[in-house]
């Protein structure tokens, strides 16, 4: 592959070579985004397996999840400074190998400690997979179109994940769910190796380490505390304890920031509106998503007696509106702008969440499935121009922590969505599982709502 280099920041290529180097990141994205749903729709069978309650399926969630967005941000940057392709192969490595530890895991604590070190390597994937496909398309209409087809892999690969977790345990165990990871990672490192020229920012940031562990600890906190509030009650001396030592970790994280001159999250960002906007739709979307398919999962198999596969096929529609949609997302944000695509992204998920606020055991497949649908095409819409507000919200040398800043957002959003469906529907038995998450489908339709609020402020972007 013929390239000229133009510094040592950006690697000019053909647009064949543009599209082939998109075409390698999407595989690693559909991996970390298919590693973030799949294990929904096997949550039962590792729970029979492991003997684990909800509380400890949340756990497995949400410690791949929680790693993943606490470390983002450092990874993009170590991603501008020692290199893309080394830190994205690196990244593939640590991925694989935790696969192998969760396939093996004897135990539930062993499985979480194994999903947490999957997230490690996931971390070093999902920025650096963006910013190296930023940096390979610097026209802005076919970045956007890139971007498109970006969302639009890892859009699929979420909602996709439900579907092909189902299909392994129809034949094996949940194991497998955690084996099929190596012959695609095998792959993408070969591809990486051949065809993904590497990057560096001309003036890479230092390391913020006060910031990482002050975030690190900001994240595990909250989520802590939802996971476990059910079980130690909302309003005990535990709980109380979580909730001060959040606000001061989040206090302390801001008070940090502030005074470093290059820090792990430069918190001026946010005094722009279409920015903080885009950060905020990115957690909204994720929280429908996350909340979604756990739902989704628990209340198909435990209330309607549904096979993972079953669940996990009821989740096609979702799959397709996601995959249709982003695409099509993408070449609206190059024509029009943000504005557009969000507020369709954040009609079709109020009305998906609002079909569903009556739930009941008995609800006709028609309306779930309707309803699947409907959120999945939201999904699809507000991928792209939400993460293009997002990577243009920032200088282009620093396109490694503008992804990161948005995969932490969507991140974040998945891992406090499922923390709080787990919530909703703790000790609830089959037939109290419907009611008990109500709930959940109002906070679904809220999150639509607020991406409506995101579209009125990326109206200045729109041209």
């Amino acid at each position: 592959m013929t390239t000229t280099t133009t510094h040592p920041g950006q690697t000019v290529l053909s647009r064949r070579g543009r599209w082939t180097v998109l075409a390698v990141c999407c595989l690693s994205m559909f991996l970390v985004g298919l590693d973030t749903t799949i294990v929904n729709v096997g949550l039962p069978a590792i729970g029979q397996g492991l003997d684990a309650d909800t509380r400890g399926l949340e756990w497995i969630m949400d410690a791949y999840t929680l790693v993943l967005a606490a470390l983002l941000i450092s990874a993009g940057a170590l991603a501008d400074r020692f290199g893309r392709r080394r830190v994205f192969q690196c990244g593939l490595v640590v991925f694989g190998v935790a696969s192998l530890l969760c396939a093996l895991a004897p135990s539930a604590g062993a499985l979480v400690a194994a999903r947490a070190v999957q997230g490690v390597g996931a971390s070093m994937l999902s920025p650096v997979a963006l910013a190296i496909v930023v940096n390979a398309m610097p026209d802005p209409r076919e970045r956007a179109q890139a971007i498109g087809v970006w969302a639009s892999v890892f859009g699929l690969s979420m909602a996709a994940g439900p579907v092909t977790g189902g299909a392994l345990l129809a034949v094996l165990d949940w194991r497998a769910l955690f084996w099929a990871n190596a012959p695609v990672i095998a792959v993408a490192l070969l591809l990486s190796a051949v065809f993904v020229p590497e990057s560096r920012a001309p003036r890479p940031r230092r390391l913020d380490l006060p910031g990482q562990l002050l975030l690190t600890l900001v994240l595990a906190v909250v989520v802590g505390v939802l996971i476990e509030g059910p079980r130690v009650g909302w309003t005990s001396p535990a709980a109380l304890a979580g909730y001060a030592a959040a606000v001061l970790a989040t206090a302390g994280f801001v008070r940090v920031e502030a005074r470093r001159s290059e820090p792990l999250m430069d918190l001026r960002l946010f005094t722009r509106p279409v920015f903080s906007g885009a950060v905020a739709g990115a957690v909204a979307v994720f929280v429908a998503l996350g909340m979604t398919l756990l739902l989704n999962t628990l209340y198909l198999q435990h209330t309607r007696g549904w096979t993972p596969l079953a669940a996990g096929v009821a989740t096609l529609p979702l799959a397709v509106g996601a995959t249709v949609c982003a695409p099509w997302s993408g070449r609206m944000v190059g024509r029009t702008g943000p504005r557009r695509p969000l507020l369709l992204a954040g009609a079709f998920v109020t009305a998906g969440g609002l079909l569903l606020v009556r739930l009941a055991p008995d609800t006709g497949v028609v309306l779930l499935l309707a309803s699947y649908l409907l959120i999945g095409i939201g999904f699809g819409f507000a991928n792209a121009p939400i993460t293009n507000t997002a990577v243009n919200g920032l200088p282009p040398d620093r396109a490694g922590v503008a992804g990161a800043i948005t995969s932490t957002a969507r991140q974040l959003g998945s891992a406090v969505g499922i923390a709080l469906a787990g919530a909703l529907v703790t000790g609830a038995g089959p037939t109290e599982l419907a009611p008990a998450s109500r709930p959940g489908w109002i906070l679904v339709a809220v999150c639509g709502v607020v991406l409506l609020l995101v579209a009125q402020a990326s109206r200045p972007k729109e041209r």
